[in-house]
């Protein structure tokens, strides 16, 4: 039995994965791998484990020419090493504390405690002795306090006195039965973290049938649900098959409200089977980057319902920097023919991750509409529709003063700003063009206003992916102080990464926004 690696220390993976090394020979091919696998998890290098790296780093492949598709030199030698281990621990290495291992679809080290079996130790208990010695490198002897004469050689009295002591050792040996089969039932009742048991109650759990729909699983996450910004609750891991779960080292992580949704990962290839109702939903896959832009070798492929919708992904190119929320938005998504939403992710050139996966009711050949406020809650206006807080952003500062305006049915909606020079990286799906509707208010400037002036105290200008929607704007001028002002275009493209990427640069004193809508044009 194996414990999550979260108590270990550095220095105890060190010291195991040592003592595997030399085990195995420290001159042979696999000892090579095993010793830069372990290092660069030690440095915290895990990102850098992809098929291409190793290839190229530990069996000497050419950076210019190697092709994972072609040569599965990494691919044989890490099945090689996985029966290798699982060798080392079936047999001298069965007693080590620690045990180190390779979970299939990815190649990053784990380590694990090696638990005593609570059955065993009852069990041990129960027989009068101990599952370990004050030596754990070695089992216990079994050592017996009954000696059994020779029943030839008794009396009639003593044999019937002996066939009395064996119905009682029987009806012992009954009730000890009895108490572990309890003991099995308790324990099979307790919550697992680890991949097997998970797997396991996801296919339960799917022959229970459907799931409720929203579906928002915290992927490689194993703890209470969690409630994000607008309300919505979301839940541990589930429905998963392979790859291994993993934590974000504690960094800020910039365009999200909801940081929690970006600090666990599942690392790996690895696949979701997820029981859905009939119909039509949304997905939304989120992602973080973890590495600098632009090196191309950490791509993977997504999958939905075995069709591929995203081929040579790189989640750090994706989202233009290190520790930023990336996220993908797929519309008209339905269940498979055996009721199950499958969710893969394969390895192309760098080992695939995701951190949050979500379900949501859709509509038919459109995105859901984007809607939000810059203001630190949501809000649902006279029309009841939902305006979520302030998110997708970059830079800039978000004010909290609150006023009072004018030009809307709403007044208590676009009553804050976000100011400077900043961005938003809006997710959409990318086979669509889409209305974009950006609502302005005036609070600064004016002659009724804190900073006195008028026309020409604020000039800015907007863009959407590289092209100009506003140049030259003056909100003052247009609608004066504390009145809504609001601009729409129309037919917009996305970027290839499925975004609308709006920039608000200052010419004169801030740029500001007040509300952000995206509407699908599609019919």
């Amino acid at each position: 039995m194996l414990e999550s690696s979260g108590l270990v220390s550095t220095n105890e993976e060190r010291a195991e994965l040592e003592a595997v090394i030399e085990a195995l020979g420290r001159s042979s091919r696999l000892t090579h791998l095993l010793q830069y696998l372990g290092e660069k998890h030690l440095a915290g290098e895990i990102d850098q484990l992809s098929e291409y790296t190793i290839a190229t780093e530990v069996f000497g492949r050419s950076k210019t020419t190697f092709n994972a598709s072609e040569d599965a030199i990494v691919r044989v030698e890490a099945h090689r090493l996985r029966k290798r281990l699982k060798e080392f621990y079936d047999g001298p290495g069965k007693n080590h504390a620690l045990q180190l291992t390779i979970p299939p679809g990815t190649y990053v080290p784990t380590f694990a405690r090696k638990t005593i079996d609570p059955l065993l130790s009852v069990s041990s208990e129960l027989h009068g002795r101990t599952a370990w010695d004050s030596n754990p490198a070695a089992p216990h002897p079994i050592q017996t306090d009954i000696s059994v004469p020779d029943q030839a050689a008794l009396p009639s009295v003593a044999k019937a006195r002996s066939r009395r002591l064996g119905l009682i050792a029987g009806a012992g040996a009954v009730l000890l039965c009895g108490i572990l089969v309890m003991l099995v039932v308790i324990s099979r009742s307790h919550t697992r973290t680890d991949n097997a048991v998970a797997a396991l109650s996801a296919r339960q759990d799917s022959a229970l049938g459907p799931v409720p729909v929203p579906v928002r699983l915290l992927a490689g996450y194993s703890g209470a649900p969690q409630t994000d910004s607008t309300g919505q609750v979301w839940d541990a891991d589930h429905y998963f098959r392979g790859g291994g779960p993993w934590r974000l080292p504690d960094a800020p992580i910039a365009r999200t409200s909801d940081p929690f949704l970006f600090q666990n990962w599942r690392m790996g290839d690895s696949s979701y089977d997820i029981p859905l109702p009939p119909g039509i939903y949304e997905l939304h896959l989120y992602f973080v980057s973890t590495d600098k832009p632009g090196e191309g070798d950490s791509t993977f492929s997504v999958r939905i319902n075995n069709n591929i919708v995203l081929s040579g992904l790189d989640i750090d190119s994706d989202a233009l920097g290190a520790n930023i929320a990336d996220e993908r938005v797929f519309r008209d998504i339905s269940p498979a023919a055996d009721g199950k939403l499958h969710i893969g992710f394969a390895s192309e050139r760098g080992a695939p991750r995701v951190n949050a996966v979500e379900i949501v009711p859709g509509l038919p050949h459109r995105q859901l509409p984007i809607r939000l406020i810059m203001q630190r809650t949501p809000y649902t206006d006279h029309s009841g529709q939902f305006w979520h807080p302030d998110d997708y952003f970059m830079d800039g500062r978000l004010s909290d003063q609150r006023q009072e305006i004018t030009g809307s049915s709403d007044p208590d909606l676009f009553v804050t700003e976000r100011y400077g020079h900043f961005n938003y990286a809006l997710p959409v799906d990318t086979r669509d063009r889409y209305t974009l509707i950006l609502h302005f208010v005036e609070f600064y400037f004016g002659s009724q206003a804190a900073g006195g002036g008028g026309a020409g105290s604020r000039i800015f200008k907007v863009m959407c992916n590289g092209n100009t929607l506003l140049d030259n704007f003056d909100i003052y001028k247009e609608a004066g102080t504390l009145h809504v002002l609001t601009k729409t275009f129309y037919h917009l493209k996305p970027s290839a990464q499925g975004k609308l990427n709006l920039t608000f640069e200052p010419i004169n004193n801030n740029a500001t926004v007040s509300g952000i809508e995206v509407l699908d044009e599609s019919q």
